[in-house]
Parts: C-alpha cells; sequence; structure tokens
C-alpha cells in the first residue's frame, strides 16, 4: 500500500505539470493541427498512468480520468471545443477541469439536483452490497450478476461525490451532476444519452458523434447517418473500455466488451429510428414497463458481455477487499485520533 501511495503521488504530480504545460503553452499554439501536435506528448504520458497501480481502485480512476476523458478533453482542446473551451479562467480551474470528469454548473438552481438524502441511502446499500460478498456463495447467478451491478454503480457514484465536494472546497464552485437517477431511464437513448455518465456522452458526442454525422449526411440520407454516427460512437466506446480493461487484468482483449456497446449501438440507433416513424407515436408504453425492460436489458447484457472479463480477472475479489480495507482504515484512523 505504501508503494501504491508513492505512486499516486508521483502520477499526480505528473499530471499536474502536464497540464500546465498545456495551459501555459499549448494555449499559445493555433488551434488545429500544431495545437494537437504539442499535447500528444502528454496524451501518451495519460496512457501509461494506469500501469503504475496493482490497486483495482487506483487503476481504474488514472484511466478514467486520465487515460479517456483527460485525454479526449485535450483532443478536443486543440481545435477549441469540449468542456476546456472557451478557456477556463485560471491554472488551477484548468488543471481540475482537465484531469476529474467534471464541468461547472452553467444553473446551479437546477431542479435536477438530487436530494442529500437520497445519496446518503446510496451509501448505505452500497455498505450492505460489500457485506453481501461475504454470502455470495449461496446467491444465484442473477443475483450476483444484481449485486455486481449495484456495486460499479453505487462506488462510481460515491467517488464522483467525493470529487464533487473536493473541487467545491478548492474552487468555490459547483459542478453538473455526473448521472440523473439511470435506473429510471425509460429507454436506452434515456440511459445513454441523459442518464448514464453523462461527462462522457457529452465528450462522446462532440469527439465521435457529431463529426461522424456531419460527414456522413454528404453521402448518405440523415437517417443513415444518424445511425451510422450513433453506432461509431458506441464502437470508440467500446474499443476505450477494452483498454481500461486490459489494464485492470492485466489480460489480452477478448473483444466481449467491445459487443456489448456494438449491441447496445444497434439497439439504441434502431431505437431512434423507430422513435421517428409515425406508428411509433400511437402506441405509449407505461413508464414502469418501460424502466424495468430498459435496465432488465442493461442488466442482462451487462452480465453477458460486459462483466465476464471483470469475473474471471477476478476483479470482483479485489474490489470488496480493497474496499473493505479502506473503511477498515478510516475506522482505525478515526479512533485512534478520538482515543
Amino acid at each position: 500500500m505504501e508503494q501504491e501511495l508513492k505512486n499516486f503521488f508521483k502520477v499526480w504530480f505528473s499530471a499536474i505539470i502536464s497540464v500546465s504545460y498545456c495551459y501555459y503553452l499549448s494555449t499559445r499554439i493555433k488551434p488545429g493541427v500544431l495545437r494537437l501536435i504539442s499535447v500528444l506528448p502528454v496524451i501518451a504520458l495519460f496512457l501509461l498512468f494506469p500501469l503504475f497501480f496493482s490497486s483495482v481502485h487506483f487503476s481504474v480512476a488514472s484511466a478514467f480520468f486520465f487515460t479517456w476523458l483527460a485525454n479526449f478533453k485535450l483532443i478536443l482542446f486543440s481545435i477549441e471545443k469540449g468542456p476546456l473551451y472557451p478557456l477556463p479562467q485560471n491554472l488551477s480551474r484548468f488543471i481540475f477541469f482537465t484531469c476529474f470528469p467534471i464541468k461547472s454548473q452553467q444553473n446551479p438552481k437546477s431542479q435536477n439536483e438530487i436530494p442529500k438524502w437520497v445519496f446518503a441511502i446510496k451509501v448505505v446499500v452500497f455498505g450492505v452490497v460489500l457485506e453481501m460478498y461475504g454470502y455470495k456463495q449461496h446467491f444465484s447467478p442473477t443475483m450476483l450478476l444484481v449485486i455486481y451491478s449495484l456495486h460499479m454503480y453505487l462506488e462510481l457514484e460515491i467517488l464522483l461525490m467525493l470529487v464533487k465536494v473536493w473541487v467545491f472546497i478548492f474552487l468555490g464552485c459547483d459542478i453538473e451532476p455526473q448521472s440523473n437517477e439511470p435506473y429510471l431511464a425509460t429507454s436506452l437513448q434515456d440511459f445513454w444519452g441523459r442518464r448514464w455518465n453523462l461527462m462522457v456522452a457529452a465528450i462522446l458526442r462532440q469527439a465521435v458523434s457529431n463529426p461522424v454525422q456531419r460527414i456522413a449526411k454528404g453521402k448518405m440520407s440523415s437517417d443513415h447517418a444518424r445511425f451510422l454516427a450513433v453506432l461509431t460512437t458506441f464502437l470508440v466506446s467500446g474499443a476505450v473500455h477494452e483498454l481500461i480493461f486490459c489494464y485492470i487484468t492485466h489480460e489480452m482483449p477478448t473483444g466481449e466488451v467491445t459487443w456489448f456497446f456494438v449491441l447496445h449501438g444497434v439497439c439504441t440507433a434502431a431505437e431512434i429510428v423507430v422513435k421517428k416513424r409515425t406508428f411509433a407515436g400511437r402506441w405509449k408504453m407505461s413508464p414502469m414497463v418501460s424502466r424495468l425492460l430498459t435496465v432488465g436489458f442493461v442488466v442482462l447484457t451487462s452480465g453477458w458481455l460486459f462483466f465476464p472479463p471483470l469475473i474471471r480477472g477476478g476483479m470482483f475479489v479485489r474490489l470488496p477487499n480493497e474496499a473493505l480495507l479502506f473503511i477498515d482504515s478510516v475506522k482505525h484512523m478515526f479512533f485512534t485520533f478520538k482515543s
């Protein structure tokens, strides 16, 4: 653990120096190919960061923050698009907005803000999920699938809430929520586009979907162009997930994760096309039924294609063990300080 913490500080020190370089030097280069070339060394470095860790949590966090989001932000920044454009007011904001999955909240009084008691319930449920791992030999495969899904969702929610508090302490600004209760999604389009991992959805929309759709529109119908844009976006997301899974499991990609996103891309694109047809407006489904079908489809396909590489790599053994070890360490520090 001591070596992991040393690597943690080394990685963050390197990240801060690299992002500062982008702020002071790359911003003075004209947007376009030359600015992109200037940030390529930083992008290459960010690809290496997850390799410094053996811990699942540190490896996943660095892959998500740096390898995926920060790199895509810097690519968009080189053409004056994305969360880093317009340029943040100062270096500290540029560092935070580059290295964390955050965006400054445009409407602080938004009605979409989730009540604090909902987050408290999620923390309690997460604690229960961690305890359930001790009895997983008694659970059916379906129940284990539900536990894995809850674990990944709740841990991501808690991590992003800690980031939100950290940003508020240092920058004094609130940030937009990173998810919008995905278990309430009434369709795949609603789940992927408006509820789950909103920062990723926004970045992929600007970096992949919009350019593909714009280029394809000149060669095919608008419906076909949109279908291609949606499918390409999910394909890119699948490729990045394959890379992240390699960091976690230290095994070669199997293609299962990519097929998971291709499947969801095809289904989402088909859903969009069907909704545009006149007959679709005449047939309304109950929100409760559509939520059950949507969430059920996501969970079942996750069990088929998304989770198997992680299960084979032992992630769902290491992940709860690390979380419980961290909780025990915090408890020990608290009682030591209190005494």
